[in-house]
């Protein structure tokens, strides 16, 4: 069974005939990210008819005020509020909003891990599933958050304009990161620290690791 934190950033929708609506077609153009594992869509759901073996587990993340189309009732969502949808749930963004869509795959290879799993601190949890967790990632000014890892993991940017300056352990080195909305991360263990002008406020969505051989 699926848990969920913060009822007013996360939301799950039961099966419901939605009214047409061009937001449920994938528009030329709006794939922002796709790898074996998700594809996120911008301004487009095509992945809103819940289909067996296509369109599973699916987030959906405001980016401005929208009205998403669930369990027959319109709901209101604002900025970087966040609706998670099962196996067999459907949904309808409706069509104008500013929004991504995360489809996981099915079937998807499995999940890699760093090999120490430090959690990270500070960041604020949203949702936890069987296979993928959601937070909000947050880092104040001149904060430091300190060594930590990661698994795979997507990263939508809320807020745009900190500088980031990373600590990388495997080989020491520091860099300065500038990276774009959306994002693809592969495991690591670092530290970081917030070097900009504006707080870090970003959407992760982070796969569980996969069990350990020999663990229980």
């Amino acid at each position: 069974m699926m848990r969920s934190y913060g009822s007013a950033l996360v939301g799950a929708a039961l099966v419901a005939a939605a009214p047409g609506s061009a937001g449920a077609q994938g528009a030329a153009g709006s794939v922002a990210l796709e790898n074996d594992y998700v594809r996120v869509s911008r301004d487009a759901a095509p992945c809103a008819a819940a289909v067996h073996g296509q369109c599973e587990d699916r987030v959906i993340l405001a980016m401005g005020d929208i009205e998403l189309w669930a369990a027959g009732a319109v709901r209101q969502m604002k900025y970087g509020e966040v609706a998670v949808f099962n196996a067999g749930q459907s949904y309808q963004p409706l069509a104008g909003g500013k929004y991504f869509e995360v489809a996981i795959k099915p079937n998807h290879p499995p999940v890699r891990s760093p090999a120490e799993l430090i959690p990270p601190p500070k960041n604020l949890l949203v949702f936890e599933g069987r296979e993928f967790f959601i937070y909000e990632e947050k880092l104040e000014v001149g904060d430091t958050r300190a060594r930590h890892s990661h698994s795979q993991r997507v990263e939508i940017r809320l807020n745009q304009g900190p500088q980031l300056v990373q600590q990388i352990w495997r080989d020491g080195q520091v860099v300065q990161q500038h990276p774009p909305i959306v994002n693809w991360r592969e495991p690591v263990i670092h530290e970081v620290k917030n070097v900009g002008d504006m707080a870090l406020r970003n959407f992760i969505l982070e796969f569980l690791p996969e069990p350990r051989q020999g663990s229980r």
